[in-house]
């Protein structure tokens, strides 16, 4: 399926340098971010009560915010969940409460505004120690993952493609989690699940990317560098694209329709889908040519032997 077709290969790496101050930019903007804003990390990592709760009636959130401020909970999160009857409750951990009553404290709160009674779905707590293991157990699942594709780039390519691998994998991953702490937007399990989903999909196109500039330097001897990559993304150009909207497609279905609870996946994939093309093109290859990748890093090096038929010598 051709949704582009081209004459002469587009000149990506004209702009390379802009390209790669962009990136520094954005990237600096993330860091100060963090050291800003932090994350606002949801109560899978901080600790606190999840209470589902299932009204006879469509809810009201605003009633069931202000009774809840009422009961001592003003800093509790209120979504529907499913339905317009089924209301999702987080309120953060508070060293002032018990946490085992705090689900039948809400759900009193509830039943005194409600004409008819509320049940109770579910109610899950999480610890802080367990919050803290899973933001440790989840920066490390990031780093491994970094560090096998570094490995594995390198193996089947070249250092220089594997160090712009990783460093696109990096931007994209910061860039994402940057955006998360600019908007503010809740961290919980989901988002985690999409930042390790992102890298796999841009590892992916970068992996697409790096074979068919391999194969360009086979066929075109005469080129210099910019110009082998320039048509070897060129040539990848419509199947990135194909790719790329498809995928959009169904996360913009789940970010309208899915509801609250993968509302964050689909932002984290969204925005990192989006990020990670732009990688591909303007880090990985980019890096990889600033690096001084050349044709003779990408042939296979010759095996010597003896003797006329190959045979050797005793």
């Amino acid at each position: 399926m051709q949704v582009f077709s081209f004459t002469r290969p587009l000149n990506f790496m004209r702009l390379k340098w802009p390209a790669v101050l962009l990136s520094l930019l954005l990237l600096t903007g993330s860091l100060a971010s963090f050291a800003l804003n932090g994350i606002n990390w949801g109560l899978d990592f901080t600790g606190g009560t999840v209470i589902e709760a299932g009204f006879a009636q469509p809810a009201d959130l605003v009633a069931v915010r202000h009774t809840l401020e009422r009961a001592g909970y003003g800093d509790a999160v209120v979504q529907l969940f499913g339905t317009s009857r089924d209301v999702l409750i987080r309120i953060p951990l508070r060293p002032d409460i018990a946490q085992a009553v705090v689900g039948d404290t809400v759900l009193q709160a509830l039943n005194a505004q409600q004409a008819e009674p509320v049940t109770m779905r579910r109610v899950e707590f999480v610890g802080p120690s367990v919050g803290e293991e899973l933001k440790q157990d989840g920066g490390l699942a990031m780093l491994a993952a970094l560090v096998g594709i570094l490995l594995y780039v390198a193996m089947r390519f070249e250092w220089r493609l594997s160090v712009g691998a990783v460093a696109a994998l990096a931007h994209d991953v910061i860039l994402t989690l940057g955006l998360f702490s600019v908007l503010q937007l809740e961290f919980d399990l989901t988002v985690l699940a999409a930042i390790l989903a992102l890298i796999g999909y841009s590892i992916n196109d970068t992996i697409v990317v790096f074979d068919r500039i391999r194969e360009t330097f086979r066929k075109l001897r005469d080129c210099s560098t910019a110009e082998v990559i320039n048509t070897a993304i060129t040539s990848t150009l419509n199947r990135t694209v194909i790719t790329s909207l498809t995928t959009i497609l169904v996360l913009v279905v789940l970010f309208y329709l899915g509801g609250a609870l993968i509302h964050g996946f689909a932002t984290a994939l969204l925005f990192g889908i989006a990020v990670g093309t732009y990688s591909s093109i303007y880090v990985a290859s980019a890096i990889a040519e600033i690096l001084g990748i050349s044709r003779e890093d990408m042939l296979p090096q010759p095996v010597e032997v003896d003797g006329e038929n190959g045979a050797g010598q005793p």
